[in-house]
């Protein structure tokens, strides 16, 4: 029998080596990620809803069947509650969707059940997915599981939370201006936001803001970052084309990068300070990359932020406004009365304003953002910059609710400004978890790379997991 203990020690890889070899079953491994959601759960608000009994029932047939859909067959998973899973509560963290059930599943959600994954619930997400804290009106706040007064980040913090807490090795995610890679940094997790085009696109999100938002997860490993991108990636273009990447990214991940031209970013694009542990995460991530036997360079802003910002912003609240009166339309409210949170309903109504004209032309910023970015990565194989300008926010700092929004804007942008161009210019982006501050809680270094450079960027992280372990789960999962 599986002891819980022995369930903690294992990512998804050796989970998925354990049930190849018959060391255990899956109805063991979802009995143990149920025992654990009951144990942390509580204390963190991870999950906005489960589906046990039917998880049971699906990894009982799995290990009668020994069905073997692919690596990740009979393993527990968590969907990100921003995703439809038919017949499951659908909130979007809004409470314009309380007591809605999905009817279908999304296109991500579809290829995970059809990999053999046993989803047991769903995870909480602030409004939309809209901001960088989760904490919802409709579904309360997400606890960090390193510090219960702390924010997980978001926008997939019941994600991370559930990872960190030891609920899931894996949990589905979704970016679109820095939801895997800032609650990765929050909760001391691996996060990749991997290249427009790889992974299936949300076409009921407006084609995933654009293209700008993507899926993937969150995880404890490098290692199973790349399992999941084999699951999940698309190998023929569906809306945005795929650049060219290796048939299986998991089996190359092992494989040294070599000597890589790495940027060094030290200054926020906007000029906001700098927390001195932020840099020196950074700066001890840098020393480590020297120490490999990379050269590393430091280097003004790659791009112009404030022109890929301002069309980013336009497009968010374009597609804001798409999906909240497509829901406004269906209950028959009005958006100046309709139960929103503040920053929501003004992100919507400044959405409503935006002429056509105004699409198009935030659409070519982006794509000439995109050419700078491309031409910048000619020189630099990968940019490492801070993932958040502070460490991790106390809950509340950053309310979606407040009466003052200026306050809201000013630390928004005070927070962030280094992930959201990533999602702009479709490159692959990652969070990985290099320090732990003097609070105790982790701080993220972010790497990227260019278009289409997946595969270099989990060499790159994979040697860095290497030289400088980290953490497998934060101290909620064993003191509950």
């Amino acid at each position: 029998m599986l002891t819980q203990q022995e369930y903690l020690a294992l990512d998804a890889t050796a989970m998925s080596g354990g049930l190849k070899n018959g060391d255990f079953t899956s109805s063991e491994l979802i009995a143990s990620a149920i025992e654990q959601a009951r144990k942390v759960n509580p204390s963190v608000n991870a999950l906005t809803g489960e589906c046990y009994e039917q998880a049971q029932r699906r990894a009982a047939e799995q290990d009668q069947t020994k069905e073997s859909h692919s690596a990740v067959a009979g393993l527990p998973f968590l969907i990100k509650d921003l995703s439809p899973l038919a017949g499951l509560l659908q909130s979007n963290g809004s409470r314009l969707y309380q007591g809605f059930v999905a009817a279908q599943n999304a296109a991500i959600v579809q290829e995970y059940l059809d990999a053999g994954l046993i989803v047991l619930g769903k995870t909480n997400t602030p409004e939309f997915g809209l901001t960088l804290t989760t904490e919802p009106v409709a579904n309360g706040a997400t606890r960090n599981p390193w510090n219960p007064d702390y924010s997980t980040g978001g926008s997939s913090g019941g994600a991370a939370a559930a990872v960190a807490a030891g609920i899931v090795p894996v949990a589905h995610a979704t970016d679109g201006g820095g939801s895997i890679r800032i609650p990765a940094a929050c909760c001391g997790l691996f996060g990749l936001k991997p290249s427009r085009g790889l992974t299936a696109i949300e076409n009921e999100l407006g084609d995933c803001w654009s293209g700008m938002s993507v899926g993937h997860v969150v995880s404890r490993s490098v290692r199973d970052s790349a399992l999941f991108l084999d699951v999940i990636r698309l190998h023929e273009a569906k809306l945005f084309p795929i650049p060219a990447t290796p048939a299986q990214f998991s089996t190359g991940i092992d494989t040294p990068p070599g000597r890589l031209n790495i940027a060094l970013q030290t200054q926020h694009p906007f000029g906001e300070p700098i927390d001195s542990e932020c840099l020196r995460a950074l700066e001890e991530t840098a020393q480590l990359c020297e120490s490999l036997g990379h050269h590393v360079e430091s280097v003004e802003h790659p791009a112009d932020y404030k022109a890929a910002t301002g069309a980013m912003n336009t497009l968010v609240c374009i597609h804001t406004y798409q999906n909240v009166n497509k829901r406004l339309d269906e209950l028959g409210k009005d958006l100046e009365t309709a139960d929103l949170e503040t920053s929501t309903r003004q992100m919507a109504q400044m959405g409503a304003r935006f002429s056509a004209t105004d699409y198009l032309r935030a659409r070519d910023t982006l794509n000439a953002t995109a050419a700078e970015m491309q031409t910048f990565h000619a020189r630099y194989d990968v940019l490492l910059s801070p993932v958040l300008t502070k460490t991790t926010a106390r809950l509340g700092w950053l309310n979606m609710n407040a009466s003052d929004l200026n306050e809201y804007g000013s630390r928004y942008r005070s927070y962030s400004g280094f992930t959201a161009l990533y999602n702009g210019t479709g490159q692959p982006s990652a969070s990985l978890p290099m320090h732990i501050d003097a609070n105790g809680l982790p701080v993220g270094v972010m790497a990227t790379a260019a278009w289409g450079g997946d595969a270099l960027l989990l060499q790159f992280a994979r040697q860095l997991e290497e030289a400088h372990p980290w953490p497998l789960f934060a101290p909620i999962a064993v003191s509950g």
